[in-house]
């Protein structure tokens, strides 16, 4: 009797031993690398085909107290990802004044969709329309009679550039591939509609793209032949309203 008690706490311990051993050989071991992207005309993500299912939540029309529960209904709907816009006019109330401030914590409101589990798509302009006056712009713009918004005019390049080097430092870290939620960008919004300066749609993606974002970037059009070809960029998704 003592001599099985003896071999079975000496089985059992060994076999901690080989536990320990096997989390030590693999705590080392790097986790699958997250991804998201387009293969074969479909959506892929981690390695898996899947279908976005998405729906609108702007974080700023929203007190923050209630974000959680916003999104928790979103997702009870059979969502899997929110699209939220980034309105530059609150957040740059004064030039180089910035602020996310209350309801205005872009990253606190991306963590929450992350907690929940939802994917994001992330719209942030500058130009957003979102049935905002100036379509989100910053009103002071206006101060500079000969500037021209929307356009590679220098001095609102040089506008948009300071927002974006403010801005995407911040959302940058959240990207999906770096264990975030965000899986898309949008470059402006709805641009064929107004314009055809792809040089600027091209300083967007370019602004995007050295600050850090490496996830799929996308325009945003109406269904006409001319907004789209207007408003698209080579080698970024095109999307439709």
């Amino acid at each position: 009797m003592l001599g099985s008690v003896r071999r079975t706490l000496f089985g059992l311990l060994s076999l901690g031993v080989a536990l320990r051993a096997q989390d030590a050989g693999t705590s080392g071991t790097a986790s699958p690398k997250r991804t998201f992207k387009i293969e074969d005309g479909s959506f892929v993500q981690d390695g898996r085909p899947m279908r976005i299912f998405s729906g609108s939540v702007h974080y700023w029309r929203v007190p923050a107290g209630y974000w959680e529960h916003r999104l928790s209904m979103l997702q009870h709907m059979g969502l899997n990802t929110v699209e939220t816009y980034v309105p530059w006019f609150l957040h740059e109330p004064a030039p180089g004044n910035f602020t996310t401030a209350g309801d205005l914590d872009v990253v606190g409101f991306l963590t929450v969709a992350h907690k929940l589990g939802l994917n994001v798509i992330l719209r942030p302009g500058p130009y957003i329309c979102a049935e905002v006056d100036f379509g989100g712009l910053p009103s002071w713009l206006l101060q500079q009679p000969d500037l021209q918004i929307r356009s590679s005019h220098e001095g609102y390049l040089a506008a948009v550039d300071r927002y974006f080097d403010w801005l995407v430092p911040l959302i940058a870290p959240l990207q999906y591939s770096l264990g975030g939620p965000i899986i898309a960008v949008q470059v402006e919004n709805e641009y064929g509609k107004y314009g055809k300066d792809t040089a600027y749609l091209r300083h967007l993606q370019q602004k995007l793209v050295g600050g850090g974002v490496a996830e799929l970037l996308f325009t945003c059009d109406f269904a006409s032949a001319d907004e789209l070809a207007d408003g698209a960029l080579p080698g970024v998704l095109q999307a439709v309203n």
